[in-house]
């Protein structure tokens, strides 16, 4: 049976809360469900940062959050980089160039 333990995680969809609640970083509760070794691991580490198990969880969301827009930053990045390349355009002296002729 995995354990079940209740814990805080904000949330920044609108429908959930109204704007001026979320400014003043109201939080949502929610159950999860965690394997074992993530719990020994979650409260691990929030006893070695002194940091409640909803703010170990909290940040850990936050740094997925930032390494998932990251990559998708990276991918659009590697996209558009290339399709310059093929147009020639490969220093801002080309692009400005490029774009007068528009």
């Amino acid at each position: 049976m995995n354990p079940r333990y209740d814990i805080f995680i904000p949330t920044a969809n609108d429908r959930c809360l109204p704007k001026e609640d979320k400014a003043m970083g109201m939080a949502v509760k929610k159950t999860i469900s965690l394997p074992p070794d993530l719990l020994e691991d979650a409260e691990r580490v929030a006893r070695e940062e002194g940091k409640t198990l909803s703010a170990v969880v909290q940040d850990a969301l936050r740094m997925a959050r930032r390494e998932r827009l990251g990559a998708e930053w990276k991918g659009a990045q590697s996209y558009w980089s290339a399709r310059a390349r093929e147009k020639g355009l490969l220093k801002e002296e080309d692009l400005d160039r490029f774009l007068r002729r528009r």
